[in-house]
């Protein structure tokens, strides 16, 4: 959600922070500001809509200023117009300020200071905190940000600038992610690390409960309570190559192409061939302690909660160990049971989900050990957990996601065959499973090689209203995951149901204008789905099936085929979904739609 970008040095701001903002653009926004610092006080200029209706309302002036916030808006609190739009300013126009988070006690706050005679002109509770740090300034701008934050409930990243105090930039984090970067003479503060790395690659994650007063020069960091903090900087990995669409049309078909290089990644010296084992020192756990496990709770939001899905499947047939698989928005609110040699597993891209992190925190209070597997380096779960895996598939930009999908699950089967190896799973086997994952990002090579064909397809269904995705066992997750995508880009209504489920009430829509995508590949249900798919064109649906390669019989009893190469069963969701995230791309691009940016969604959801 929302996006935070702060400048302060040497350079014009102006093109600084709307650049910033632009490479915020993939987390979705519905309105965009910016206040700079200039000479005769604040110029604040903002917008409902794109950051191209921000750049119209700014003209072709370039502003001589050094110093200045921007913000992109996820409407919260108040419709997204422009009054709504942040930066906020106090009743002088002296102090500016962006806000990511909620401020749940913001209608207390309201009626304190108007009782203490302070206009209060927007719906949104950020506008109460710019007042609150107005109410409390006497002098030095971090005192006043510490001191309205010690009211504060609720969960913010901000960034704060005022007339009186030039040359200094405040910023301060609870539960919304907040980075500083630091530059040569110049640093930066943004809500993500792409608004800044064409400048800089040094970076310092403000933990909860973080006060940091920026320069030009440097930065201290304090907590709410002003105890001093010694910052730990480190180095992004990520290039700027790697933010840029690198001549594909949408970041989304971007990272479609690029999953054969993220898979590799994400196999990259952890895999133990003579001994048939993963190797996943960053655990944090001995063999015995693995072994000893009872118990395995996987919660995640969306697509992460989909990998969490598949990771049951596998885990459990392998290892023969139970998981079971949590919303992490609902997580929280139903008293989850925790026993002995239990373990929490937490799965998140940018390792920043708000619902994620709650769960994370909940469990920790009970003393569970909690694992994570994340994309983003540094990022709060990241540095929370008790130790955890790397994804390693790079900035993902697009908001559905699908490298990182693609990652989870590889990631997540190196954990449940290293769980085995530690039970029942001998060498051989483990070596089988080996073989196969060395093998899987060819193959995706393969299956992305049959873009046009599925594009063919596209041209046939991109005007239905409903689709229909159908998978049974480990597929049955993958049919979820590609009726979201579906819906998530496209905006058509879309359900994942297991196929043997359609009985109980989905046969009921399908007509001649209802397609069905079936995942339909040679296993031991194989026969199953094909009754499944009987019933389906016996009432006049269409038929769309990802098949596995060599399979001649399925052809005449489908309207399409699309085929994926053989591989180790429970692999097979790495394959079958590539097709899956095709379909959805070439449909939701027929549709005119906005691919990397889908209307209301946001690619970090930072606020429960």
């Amino acid at each position: 959600m929302c996006g935070i970008v702060g400048y302060i040095g040497p350079k014009q701001a102006q093109p600084i922070l709307i650049n910033g903002l632009k490479r915020l653009e993939y987390r979705g926004y519905d309105s965009s500001g910016i206040a700079m610092l200039a000479e005769n006080g604040l110029m604040v200029a903002k917008s409902a809509g794109k950051i191209n209706r921000l750049e119209e309302t700014l003209g072709n002036a370039i502003y001589d200023c050094n110093q200045g916030i921007a913000h992109t808006r996820w409407a919260t609190h108040g419709e997204p117009t422009q009054l709504n739009a942040h930066p906020h300013t106090d009743a002088e126009g002296k102090i500016a300020l962006v806000h990511n988070g909620i401020i749940e006690n913001y209608r207390t706050l309201k009626e304190f200071l108007i009782r203490n005679n302070f206009d209060i002109k927007t719906d949104t509770d950020t506008e109460i905190l710019v007042h609150l740090i107005r109410y409390h300034c006497k002098g030095n701008l971090t005192e006043a940000v510490r001191a309205a934050l010690n009211q504060v409930e609720g969960t913010y990243g901000i960034a704060v600038i005022s007339v009186n105090h030039p040359g200094e930039i405040v910023a301060a984090r609870m539960g919304s992610p907040l980075v500083i970067g630091n530059g040569e003479h110049e640093n930066l503060v943004a809500s993500d690390v792409a608004a800044m790395l064409e400048h800089t690659n040094k970076v310092v994650y403000l933990d909860d409960g973080e006060v940091a007063t920026i320069t030009a020069e440097n930065f201290d960091i304090t907590t709410i309570q002003n105890i001093k903090i010694t910052p730990k900087i480190q180095e992004v990995s990520w290039t700027l190559d790697e933010i840029e669409k690198g001549g594909y049309d949408h970041f989304m078909l971007k990272e479609i192409h690029e999953q054969p290089t993220t898979l590799r990644n994400g196999i990259r010296g952890r895999l133990n061939w003579e001994e048939g084992i993963p190797i996943l020192g960053g655990l944090n756990l001995q063999y015995d302690e693995l072994r000893d496990i009872k118990r395995i709770i996987v919660t995640a939001c969306g697509t992460s909660w989909h990998a969490a899905l598949i990771s049951k499947y596998f885990i459990e047939e392998l290892a023969r160990v139970p998981v079971v698989v949590e919303y992490a928005s609902e997580f929280r609110y139903h008293a989850p049971i925790f026993d002995k040699n239990n373990i929490l597993l937490v799965i998140s891209q940018s390792g920043e989900t708000a619902d994620t992190l709650a769960a994370m925190q909940e469990t920790k209070k009970h003393g569970v050990t909690v694992l994570g597997l994340v994309n983003v380096v540094g990022s709060t779960i990241a540095r929370e957990t008790d130790g955890g895996v790397y994804l390693h598939a790079g900035p993902e930009i697009g908001v559905a996601s699908t490298k990182a999908f693609t990652s989870q699950v590889m990631v997540t089967s190196l954990f449940g065959t290293l769980l085995a190896r530690m039970r029942n799973l001998s060498v051989l086997q483990g070596q089988e499973i080996i073989d196969n994952m060395i093998k899987i990002p060819s193959q995706v090579e393969q299956i992305l090689k049959g873009s046009d064909q599925i594009r063919e397809i596209a041209t046939e269904y991109y005007k239905a209203n409903n689709f229909l995705y159908l998978g049974r066992g480990i597929n049955f997750p993958v049919a979820l995951e590609g009726a979201l995508k579906l819906k998530e880009i496209s905006y058509i209504h879309a359900e994942g149901y297991p196929a043997a489920e359609m009985k109980h009430g989905p046969i009921a829509l399908i007509d001649e204008n209802m397609p069905v995508v079936v995942i339909a590949l040679k296993d031991a249900v194989y026969d199953k789905v094909m009754s499944n798919i009987a019933e389906v064109r016996a009432r006049k649906g269409r038929v769309i099936a990802i098949a596995t390669e060599g399979d001649t019989e399925i052809a005449g009893r489908v309207n399409h085929v699309i085929y994926v190469p053989k591989t180790y069963r429970l692999l097979t969701p790495l394959l079958s979904v590539i097709p899956l995230q095709l379909l959805a791309y070439h449909i939701a691009v027929m549709r005119g739609c906005s691919v990397d940016q889908p209307r209301n969604l946001a690619k970090s959801v930072t606020v429960e």
